[in-house]
């Protein structure tokens, strides 16, 4: 065995299930999320895993020790466990510089705990602070002494806890490359607490997705996106637009167009959730783009001089898309709205006329509840 591995692992406080019967494993390399909402139990999963609560229900393994078994009430302390943290308090020593705040813990100096130290510093872009004190570093540069210091002693499992939310949205986009770049190099297993779907998806290799304490899904990436298991996980990665219908013949028909429903029985009433990124407009009388990379689009009707317009509500430019709403007839005589991200700047005037087609990627179907 190699790496963590959680088994069967379930918390209370207060008598209230915060994670319940949850199992997880961390190859070594590998980046693991645990995406959620507050209060699904992801970081309760992390700090019991790390050791900073104590086991009640479950097992843990790094490599191939039991580092704490409920059963036996074995729990080892986090010290001993041949972990790293790091947490959104960074907590650098204010007294040590840069160097040394790296060095803590690492026990005897040596050549080559050095000449790591003085390669990961120019990876992170560190190289001239070593130096300096943390309260002259940036947000930015504090979070990747952190890390360096959480990896300097070589650990088995790497636990980070929303390790990026204090920096800005410029810093963390490169910070958080940074940090991949390091991870992948080390070789270490990856523990990583977020509730933001784009860090996920770009830091993971796995994404577990929780809710209520339970892991509800857990795939690549491309698969926790294009494939959610339940209306939840496609919800929690962005807006997404409902729409519902009645299975007749393997299809429902919906305003938008009709949909293949070979896995639910005819007069089964079914949700259709098609995420703003999956339609694709344009104006009356022109054909929608196509992104590359789209799977071939599910057109309202034959995109034609003749096919079916909806009313503009409102445009708004969003930097390298566009936000359209516009009106959707419903059956009962009245409208609503539906939204759509389009690439680039497409900012048609309120009460203009588009042509949709929907993109079959972005479309999910799962029985209505």
């Amino acid at each position: 065995m190699s790496g963590l591995h959680i088994s069967n692992l379930s918390h209370d406080f207060d008598d209230v299930s915060v994670v319940r019967g949850v199992s997880v494993f961390v190859a070594p390399g590998e980046v693991v999320c645990l995406l959620g909402p507050s209060g699904c139990g992801k970081t309760t999963l992390l700090r019991v895993a790390a050791g900073l609560e104590r086991l009640q229900r479950g097992q843990v393994h790094i490599g191939e020790a039991v580092v704490a078994d409920a059963a036996t009430g074995h729990d080892l302390p986090p010290e001993k466990r041949g972990i790293g943290l790091m947490f959104q308090d960074y907590a650098l020593f204010p007294h040590l510089n840069v160097r040394e705040n790296i060095q803590f813990g690492i026990g005897a100096d040596s050549k080559e705990r050095r000449t790591w130290i003085d390669h990961a510093l120019d990876l992170m872009d560190l190289k001239k602070h070593t130096d300096s004190f943390p309260h002259t570093l940036s947000g930015g540069q504090q979070q990747r002494v952190a890390l360096l210091r959480a990896l300097a002693p070589k650990p088995r499992v790497l636990f980070l806890d929303e390790p990026f939310s204090g920096l800005d949205i410029t810093r963390r986009a490169q910070v958080r490359q940074q940090t991949l770049n390091i991870l992948k190099e080390t070789g270490v297993a990856t523990l990583m607490v977020t509730h933001d779907p784009e860090e996920a998806m770009f830091m993971a290799d796995r994404i577990l997705v929780m809710n209520h304490g339970r892991v509800v899904q857990d795939g690549t990436p491309v698969e926790t996106y294009f494939e959610p298991a339940d209306p939840f996980v496609a919800g929690f990665f962005g807006p997404i637009n409902r729409l519902s219908g009645v299975v007749a013949d393997g299809h429902v028909a919906t305003p938008l167009g009709t949909f293949a429903a070979p896995e639910f029985d005819t007069g089964a009433r079914v949700d259709v959730l098609v995420r703003p990124e999956g339609l694709r407009l344009a104006e009356a009388g022109q054909k929608p783009n196509q992104n590359p990379g789209d799977a071939p689009c599910r057109p309202a009707s034959p995109v034609s001089l003749t096919a079916p317009q909806f009313d503009v509500i409102s445009a708004r430019p969003l930097g390298g898309a566009s936000l359209v709403i516009f009106r959707l007839p419903t059956s009962d005589g009245g409208s609503m709205p539906i939204e759509a991200r389009v690439p680039g700047v497409f900012l048609p005037e309120p009460s203009a006329r588009v042509t949709v087609t929907v993109n079959a990627n972005e479309a999910h179907l799962f029985k209505a509840d």
